[in-house]
C-alpha cells in the first residue's frame, strides 16, 4: 500500500512553534518598545532568535490570537507599519491568516520560516485591551475631571507623565480615552501641580488617532529621568449633549447624555440639586427644583453612560463633573436620574 503525502509551499498545516497541550506557552511570543506587554510590535522566537511579522493580510483576527496567547484580553488593533518601531533581527513570518479562534499563533497558516518579501518598515503590531484596561488615565488637580495633571495607573499604583515630547497630539488622545471631547491645550512644567508617584511614561509620541494613551509609543515603564516639576498636563473641552425625556417640558424628565454617537442615561448614585443645576445651566433652564432618583420619568432602554456624577454646581456642562469613566456602572435603569428645572 503506497501512502503519498502532499506539502504546500504557501501554508503551514502543523503549528509553527510547535504544539502545546492546554494553554500554549507565551514564551516563544512577545510584544516590544509598546508602552506595555500588553502592545508592541510582534515579535516571535525561531531557531534561537527573536524575529518580527510582516504585516501583510496582518488583521484583527491575527491580533486577537496573539492577545489570547499572552493573556491580555481582546484584540483594540492590528498596527500595521511599524506603529512601535521597525525590528532589526530576522522576518521570520509573512502572510499569517489566523481564524481567530486559535488559542496560538503557531496554529495559525503562514509562509514558511523566514520567506517574505517585506522589510521592517511592514514589521506587524498588537494593541489588546487588557493593557487599556489595567492602564486607565485620570486627570488630577484641576478645576473639573476633563482638566489637571495627567496620571496613568500601572503595575498597581497611579503614577503621572514627563511632559518631555508632550504636545497637544498626546493631549487628544487623552481627551478621547476620557470621553472629554477636543483637547484644547497640553501644559507641561506641572501646571496642575506636582505628582507624590512614580512618573510612569516619558517620551510619549502619540499619532493623534490612538483611542488610549497606551497605545502611543513611549519609552518603557518607569524610564523616565524626569522630575515631577516636569509633569504633564490636559486641558479638554469637556463638552456632552444633554436632553430631558419622557417629561412635562423640556425643562424636566429623565436626564440623557450623547456619548461615542449614542444617547444613555445617568445613574441616580448621589445625584443630587448640585448636578442637576448643571444640567439646568447647560439646557438654558430656570433654577432647578428636584433632582429625583428611581426612574421618576420611567426607565431609559439604552446604554447608562455615567455614574456617581459629582458636580460642585458651578459647571457649564455635565461633562465637567468628577464621575466613573463612560458607561462604568454598576446600576439598572430603575436607578434612572432625572430632573425638575424651572421654566426657561
Amino acid at each position: 500500500l503506497a501512502l503519498v503525502l502532499r506539502c504546500t509551499s504557501i501554508s503551514l498545516i502543523m503549528p509553527i512553534f510547535g504544539y502545546f497541550s492546554g494553554n500554549s506557552s507565551s514564551i516563544d511570543l512577545q510584544l516590544v518598545d509598546g508602552p506595555h506587554r500588553c502592545a508592541g510590535r510582534v515579535e516571535v522566537l525561531h531557531a534561537g532568535q527573536w524575529g518580527t511579522v510582516c504585516d501583510d493580510g496582518w488583521d484583527l483576527k491575527d491580533a486577537a490570537v496573539v492577545c489570547r496567547q499572552l493573556g491580555c484580553g481582546r484584540a483594540e488593533a492590528a498596527p500595521a507599519r511599524a506603529r512601535f518601531g521597525q525590528g532589526t533581527g530576522r522576518i521570520w513570518l509573512d502572510d499569517v491568516a489566523c481564524a481567530g479562534s486559535e488559542d496560538a499563533l503557531a496554529q495559525c497558516r503562514a509562509r514558511p520560516w523566514g520567506q517574505s518579501n517585506c522589510n521592517h518598515r511592514e514589521d506587524a503590531s498588537v494593541v489588546c485591551t487588557g493593557a487599556t484596561n489595567t492602564s486607565t488615565v485620570r486627570l488630577m488637580g484641576g478645576p473639573h475631571r476633563c482638566a489637571g495633571r495627567v496620571e496613568i495607573f500601572h503595575n498597581e499604583q497611579w503614577g503621572t507623565v514627563c511632559d518631555h515630547g508632550w504636545d497637544l497630539r498626546n493631549a487628544m488622545v487623552v481627551c478621547r480615552q476620557l470621553g472629554c471631547g477636543a483637547a484644547v491645550s497640553a501644559p507641561t512644567r506641572a501646571s496642575f501641580g506636582r505628582g507624590m508617584d512614580p512618573i510612569w511614561l516619558n517620551g510619549v509620541a502619540c499619532i493623534g488617532r490612538e483611542n488610549a494613551l497606551v497605545e502611543c509609543r513611549a519609552r518603557p515603564w518607569g524610564n523616565s529621568g524626569c522630575t515631577h516639576e516636569e509633569d504633564a498636563g490636559v486641558v479638554c473641552a469637556a463638552v456632552a449633549e444633554v436632553r430631558l425625556v419622557q417629561g412635562p417640558n423640556r425643562c424636566g424628565g429623565r436626564v440623557e447624555v450623547l456619548h461615542a454617537g449614542q444617547w444613555g442615561t445617568v445613574c441616580d448614585d448621589s445625584w443630587d440639586l448640585s448636578d442637576a443645576a448643571v444640567v439646568c445651566r447647560q439646557l438654558g433652564c430656570g433654577a432647578a427644583v428636584a433632582a429625583p432618583g428611581r426612574a421618576r420619568f420611567g426607565q431609559g432602554t439604552e446604554r447608562i453612560w455615567m455614574d456617581d456624577v459629582n458636580c460642585t454646581g458651578s459647571e457649564d456642562n455635565i461633562a465637567q463633573c468628577q464621575a466613573l469613566p463612560w458607561g462604568q456602572t454598576n446600576c439598572h435603569h430603575g436607578e434612572d436620574a432625572s430632573v425638575e428645572l424651572g421654566t426657561p
